[in-house]
């Protein structure tokens, strides 16, 4: 049965994250689903039936080129909210030893020593220099 499995799934493009996120929005939504009443349930079970039927259709799609696509459109989306998570939870932990600033004109994130007085930082994304206070 294994074997069986295996060739039929030869060719096709199988799971990915955005399979994954898809199918446990479809149960999320689904529960939710329970929750609801009268005509909102129905919508909701259409809609995660519809995430769940999506996921398959991914899952045993032949067309590999456009599933990694819209797989790396979606982490890339991912990575967005996942750095800028992982950015404010460093800052945190280093808030008592490091003093952090924006660019002015790039808008990254700078990270300067505290108790140093008044430093010209040096933006190492874009080259822009100005003074702060430590």
């Amino acid at each position: 049965m294994k074997q069986k499995f295996l060739q039929f799934m030869y060719g096709r493009y199988g799971t990915d994250a955005l399979s994954k996120f898809l199918t446990c929005a479809g149960f999320v939504v689904l529960i939710v689903s329970m929750l609801l009443p009268g005509i909102a349930k129905t919508l909701t079970v259409l809609l995660a039936v519809l995430l769940i039927v999506f996921t398959y259709y991914r899952t045993f799609s032949k067309k590999l080129e456009k599933r990694r696509a819209e797989n790396g459109k979606y982490l890339a989306l991912r990575r967005r909210f996942t750095d800028a998570w992982k950015l404010r939870r460093d800052m945190w932990k280093q808030r008592k030893t490091y003093k952090f600033f924006k660019c002015p004109s790039c808008r990254a994130v700078l990270r300067v020593p505290k108790g140093k007085g008044r430093l010209r930082v040096v933006c190492k994304k874009c080259g822009a220099a100005f003074e702060k206070r430590t």
